[in-house]
């Protein structure tokens, strides 16, 4: 064997360990805490009226899983998001 093939392989050897320690350093990285009750967070609902068919889309929220709206007296139904 050549020592440049050897001096070679061994620099892409440890570029490949550091690129691999990389990626599990950023795997390790904790998901960031919600914001704070009271703040608004951004959501993408749509609601139907099913008694008249109004709909209503609800871009933003106290929490992410807000309660329905209520539209001729009775809670709206949740409509499938189409995206």
């Amino acid at each position: 064997m050549n020592p440049v093939n050897v001096v070679i392989a061994v620099v892409v050897a440890v570029l490949i360990l550091r690129i691999g320690l990389a990626m599990l350093r950023g795997l390790a990285i904790p998901v960031p805490e919600p914001p704070p009750a009271g703040e608004l967070r951004k959501v993408k609902i749509a609601y139907r009226c099913s008694i008249c068919g109004a709909e209503v889309r609800m871009t933003i929220a106290p929490d992410e899983d807000p309660q329905a709206p209520r539209h001729c007296l009775e809670d709206m139904d949740l409509v499938a998001p189409i995206e």
